[in-house]
């Protein structure tokens, strides 16, 4: 019996599909029925819409093998895809650190400076630039740094403060204090820590009035692979972990 005149239901479908595709039609049907081949799978092969394949077909019933087998199918395509992310975000940031050994090696003494500065003291993140000091004047030099050797612009910059409120400083003083000291915009402050203790001892034993101070800026990924790849021509040695 031809696939037209099995049910009621597939009549229906058959009598709209063949006033149009009735080889695309009876193909599909098929192909569901028989394979329980996915609809985007059906629709790239015979070279229709997935919402025509969905007309044709969404009377089929697919088998719990269909749907196991589609499922793990849809998986293996999901890991495909996440692993070809992978290589290309690789392939950036060995980009960024070939730039960042190039520029090393025109030895520019601020350059040198603020990628020593954030090897010795930055949050070592593969796709985040982040440093957090309480000495103002350090922090001012790598704001420096990434102003003048990484071309960051003023609002490009990200601010998170962690605040002492039993200082006698009011919050509003301490952001001005760092944004003053920073000649940074309002717009860089993000949502501040409150009374966060720091874990070092140093910091454990004595007061800080204005707190500690966190810079980030946009473009982490291209700027701090940028400064590892600076680092390790710097001081003639490969780091695998700042990469992978």
């Amino acid at each position: 019996m031809s696939d037209t005149k099995s049910t009621v239901g597939e009549q229906v479908f058959a009598t709209t599909a063949t006033l149009r595709k009735p080889d695309e039609y009876a193909a599909a049907r098929q192909l569901r029925r028989d394979t329980g081949m996915p609809l985007k799978q059906i629709a790239v092969q015979l070279g229709v819409s997935v919402s025509s394949v969905h007309g044709w077909t969404r009377d089929i019933e697919l088998t719990d093998e269909q749907r196991v087998r589609n499922l793990a199918r849809a998986g293996q395509a999901a890991k495909i895809l996440a692993e070809g992310r992978m290589r290309q975000a690789r392939k950036v940031r060995i980009e960024h650190q070939l730039d960042g050994r190039r520029r090393a090696r025109e030895s520019d003494p601020l350059h040198v400076a603020g990628c020593m500065l954030y090897w010795a003291e930055g949050a070592k993140d593969r796709n985040v630039v982040r440093l957090a000091n309480s000495d103002v004047e350090l922090v001012r030099f790598f704001v420096r740094f990434l102003k003048e050797s990484m071309g960051v612009k003023p609002e490009q910059f990200n601010l998170r403060l962690n605040v002492y409120t039993n200082n006698g400083l009011s919050i509003d003083e301490i952001e001005r204090y760092w944004l003053d000291a920073l000649a940074l915009p309002r717009s860089c402050l993000r949502k501040h820590a409150l009374n966060h203790h720091p874990t070092s001892s140093s910091g454990a034993k004595r007061t800080l009035p204005y707190g500690v101070c966190t810079v980030g800026a946009k473009r982490g990924t291209a700027i701090v692979q940028h400064i590892y790849g600076a680092i390790q021509e710097y001081v003639g040695s490969d780091e695998p972990r700042w990469l992978d």
